[in-house]
């Protein structure tokens, strides 16, 4: 097999410290908003991790900012937008009353 990939200590220690940090700081960031929004509202941001991720590996990883990125980053941020931004539904009368 070529190519063989050696794990060292410190590096697998230092991985998993920095994968603990960052995603223990997004839940908390998370869940400090969270009673903050409504259930459509927090569902429909959720779906920006895909966006920020991509916006992540251009920027820190030097990935290709494509048209193709755009679009979809586009339409992810008009989704949400149409789900934050849309008027609530007016509730219906009760059977019975006018």
């Amino acid at each position: 097999m070529a190519g063989q990939a050696s794990v060292s200590v410190a590096g697998l220690a230092s991985a998993l410290c920095s994968g603990a940090l960052t995603s223990g700081l997004g839940y908390v960031a998370w869940y400090a908003a969270l009673p903050q929004l409504t259930a459509g509202t927090a569902a429909s941001v959720q779906l920006s991790v895909p966006l920020l991720a991509a916006i992540g590996a251009v920027s820190l990883l030097g990935e290709s900012w494509t048209l193709r990125l755009s679009l979809a980053g586009a339409a992810i941020l008009g989704g949400i937008a149409l789900v934050v931004l849309a008027r609530p539904a007016v509730p219906a009368a009760p059977a019975g009353q006018p």
